[in-house]
C-alpha cells in the first residue's frame, strides 16, 4: 500500500480569498477520481503565516511546501505527490527565481527566527475539529485549573509568567485578574476583545480562524480564576470566517461537556456568547467595547473605576484581547518559568505581528520579545521590495509612530518602542520605502482617526479635524511654516486632554514624522514639492524628449488621454488635462517620464 500522505491546505481568510477552499475541494475530488482517497488525508487548517506566498499547500510526509497554488494544480499534486511519490517541482518554494535548490520548510528564512506560542496550532490542525485540538494538549490547562489549582494559584502562575496585555498598553494580566478576583460580586464577566481595527492588522482574526478553542479554553481558565461563569467574545462582523469557526468551536465544546454546567464533572460552570461589533475602531477601547455589548453606542467613559472593578452592567469584568488569551493555556501546561524565560526582562514571551507594506515577505509572524526590528524586516521579511531603500516602519497603527533606520537595531519591547516615540499596540507593522511621502502618511492616519472618533470629547473631535485640515493644506502646497508649530501644539493638547487613547494617541504618527522628516514638510511648504510624488496637487508629469523613443505606450495607458505625439517621435503631456494618475510613469520602460 502506498505511503500515507497528509496534505494541509491553508484555510485563512487571505488564502481563501485566493480560492484555497476550491483547492481543498479539488484535492479531495482528485484523490477520489484517481483512486487514492484512502491513501491521503487532506485537512484545511488555519493561516501558515507566509501570506505573500499563498495559497499554500503543505505535504507533511515529504515536508513539501507548495506556494501560490491554483485550483487547477490539485490534479498534479495528487498524481505526482501521492501516486508517484514525486514532488511537483514548479510549485515548491524557492528563495528567488534564480535559485536551483528547493527550500524545505525548516530552512525557509521567513520561519527561522520565529517562535510560535500564540500561533502554535495555526496551520497545524483543522480548527473545526475539536479532537485535533485535544490531541495537541488542548483543554489540559482547563483540566489542571479545575482539579489541581485554586483560583489564587492560577493568578499567581499568570503573574509569575510576566504575561502582559497584547492589545495596547501592556498591563500585567495577572494583576488585572487579581483585581477582579478580590471584588465581591454576585456576577463577574470575562470578555475577549476581538475588535481588531488597526489598518493592516489581522493577528487576532488569524488566531481565531486557526485555533478558536485556545480562546475558549483561556476564557474559562480566567473565569475559574476570578469567579466568573459568563463570557462574551466581542468580534467585528467583518470577520465572517472567524465568527463561523468560533460558533463551530463553541458547539463542539458544549457537546463534549467542556462548556456549560459542571464542566468535566466539576462544580464550575461557564457559558460563552458571541457579540458582533459594527467595525468601529473606538470600540477597541475597553469601556467603549462594554458600552457596545450592553447595546449602547460605543463611546468611552471616564476611568476609574476600571472594568476589573466595575465593568459590564456595573459588574467586575476582565477584558483581554485574543493574543493575550491564546498564551494562557500554554502558560498553565508548560509553567510560568518556561514562559518567563522567553523575551526580555520586562516584556516576556512572544509577540505576533502583521508584517505588511513595502516588504518582500509579508505575512503573520511571531517572534520572541527582544527580537530587533532589523531582524524582522530584513531577515524574516526579506527586505524592501524592488531593491528600494528603507524609510520607516509604523508600529501600533494609528496610535503608534514611525521608527527610522537608525533605530532598527532596537530590541522590541513595550518600553523600547515607547522610547522611540511609538508603541507596541496590537501588532500592526507597516514598512515604508523611499517612495512613501510622510506628509501623505500622516494625513492618511489622521483622516482615519477623524472618521473613527466617536465625537464624545472635544479634544479628539475638534483636534483631529484641525490637524487633518492643516495636513491637507500642506499636502496641496498651501501650508506655511507656522502650521508645523500648530500641529505640534494641537497634538500635545489632544494627548493630554482626550478621554480615551484614540484621541490621546491620534497625533503620534504626525508627531513622529515631524520629528524625523521635518524637511519633507518644509519641501511641501517652501518648494511646493513632494519628492515621493504622492501629493497629487504638487506633482507635475513631463516627458524628457532626449529619452522618449516615441513608442506610444504611455499614451495608450493614459486614461484621459492627455499625451500626444507622432510614432517614433518624442511625446508631450498636456499638464492642463493630466489627472496625475501615474500610469505613464509605470508604463515607460526608458525612464523618459519625469516627475517633479
Amino acid at each position: 500500500m502506498a505511503k500515507k500522505n497528509f496534505i494541509l491546505v491553508c484555510g485563512g481568510t487571505g488564502c481563501e480569498s485566493a480560492k484555497s477552499d476550491e483547492i481543498y475541494r479539488n484535492l479531495i475530488k482528485e484523490a477520489e477520481l484517481q483512486g487514492v482517497k484512502d491513501d491521503v488525508q487532506i485537512v484545511k487548517t488555519g493561516c501558515f503565516g507566509f501570506c505573500e506566498q499563498g495559497p499554500i499547500v503543505k505535504v507533511l510526509t515529504t515536508d513539501s511546501f507548495y506556494v501560490k497554488v491554483k485550483p487547477a494544480d490539485a490534479a498534479e499534486i495528487i498524481s505526482e505527490q501521492v501516486i508517484k511519490g514525486r514532488e511537483v517541482q514548479r510549485l515548491l518554494y524557492k528563495k528567488d527565481k534564480k535559485a536551483q535548490d528547493n527550500v524545505k520548510v525548516q530552512d525557509i528564512e521567513f520561519y527561522q527566527k520565529q517562535f510560535r506560542i500564540v500561533l502554535r496550532n495555526c496551520g497545524v490542525i483543522n480548527p473545526e475539529n475539536i479532537e485535533e485540538y485535544i490531541a495537541r494538549d488542548g483543554y489540559m490547562a482547563l483540566e489542571k485549573a479545575l482539579f489541581e489549582l485554586k483560583p489564587q494559584q492560577i493568578i499567581d502562575i499568570i503573574k509569575a509568567s510576566g504575561l502582559r496585555g497584547r492589545g495596547g498598553a501592556g498591563f500585567p494580566t495577572g494583576i488585572k485578574w487579581e483585581t477582579a478576583a478580590k471584588v465581591q460580586s454576585d456576577i463577574k464577566y470575562i470578555v475577549c476583545n476581538a475588535d481588531e481595527g488597526d489598518p493592516g492588522a489581522y493577528m487576532d482574526r488569524s488566531t481565531i480562524e486557526g485555533d478558536p478553542h485556545s480562546i475558549l479554553e483561556a476564557m474559562m481558565i480566567a473565569g475559574k480564576a476570578v469567579g466568573s461563569n459568563k463570557g462574551y467574545i466581542y468580534i467585528r462582523a467583518e470577520y465572517p470566517l472567524a465568527i463561523e469557526r468560533l460558533k463551530v468551536a463553541i458547539e463542539q465544546a458544549k457537546a463534549m461537556g467542556l462548556i456549560g454546567d459542571n464542566i468535566l464533572g466539576s462544580d464550575f460552570s461557564f457559558d460563552v456568547e458571541i457579540r458582533l461589533g459594527a467595525g468601529a475602531f473606538v470600540c477597541g477601547e475597553e469601556t467603549a467595547l462594554l458600552q457596545s455589548i450592553e447595546g449602547n453606542r460605543g463611546m468611552p467613559i471616564p476611568k476609574p473605576p476600571f472594568p476589573a472593578i466595575k465593568g459590564l452592567w456595573g459588574k467586575p469584568t476582565i477584558i483581554n484581547n485574543v493574543e493575550t488569551l491564546a498564551n494562557i493555556p500554554v502558560i498553565l501546561t508548560k509553567g510560568a518559568e518556561w514562559f518567563a524565560s522567553i523575551g526580555t526582562e520586562k516584556s516576556k514571551g512572544t509577540k505576533v505581528f502583521a508584517l505588511t507594506g513595502k516588504i518582500n515577505n509579508s505575512g503573520l509572524i511571531e517572534v520572541p520579545m527582544g527580537t530587533t526590528l532589523r531582524e524582522i524586516i530584513f531577515d524574516i521579511g526579506g527586505g524592501i521590495r524592488n531593491g528600494r531603500k528603507f524609510k520607516g516602519v509604523q508600529t501600533g497603527g494609528p496610535s503608534g509612530g514611525i521608527i527610522v533606520e537608525k533605530d532598527l537595531d532596537t530590541p522590541i519591547s513595550y518600553e523600547s518602542l515607547v522610547t522611540l516615540g511609538s508603541m507596541m499596540g496590537s501588532g500592526g507593522m507597516i514598512v515604508m520605502d523611499e517612495d512613501d511621502c510622510m506628509v501623505d502618511v500622516s494625513k492618511f492616519y489622521m483622516e482615519f482617526c477623524v472618521d473613527e472618533s466617536c465625537g464624545k470629547c472635544a479634544p479628539c473631535r475638534i483636534g483631529t479635524n484641525q490637524m487633518y485640515a492643516i495636513l491637507d493644506k500642506i499636502s496641496k502646497g498651501k501650508g506655511e511654516e507656522a502650521d508645523l508649530d500648530r500641529l505640534e501644539r494641537i497634538g500635545k493638547a489632544m494627548t493630554k486632554a482626550s478621554l480615551c487613547m484614540l484621541g490621546g494617541s491620534a497625533a503620534n504618527p504626525t508627531m513622529a514624522t515631524l520629528r524625523h522628516f521635518r524637511d519633507e514638510y518644509l519641501e511641501h511648504i517652501r518648494d511646493h514639492r513632494c519628492r515621493a510624488g504622492k501629493c497629487k496637487d504638487l506633482v507635475v508629469y513631463s516627458i524628457d524628449p532626449e529619452k522618449c523613443i516615441g513608442c506610444g505606450l504611455c499614451a495608450r495607458k493614459c486614461p484621459v488621454p492627455c499625451i500626444t505625439g507622432e510614432k517614433k517621435q518624442p511625446h508631450v503631456i498636456d499638464t492642463s488635462r493630466c489627472i496625475k494618475c501615474g500610469e505613464c510613469l509605470k508604463a515607460c520602460k526608458f525612464g523618459a517620464v519625469l516627475v517633479r
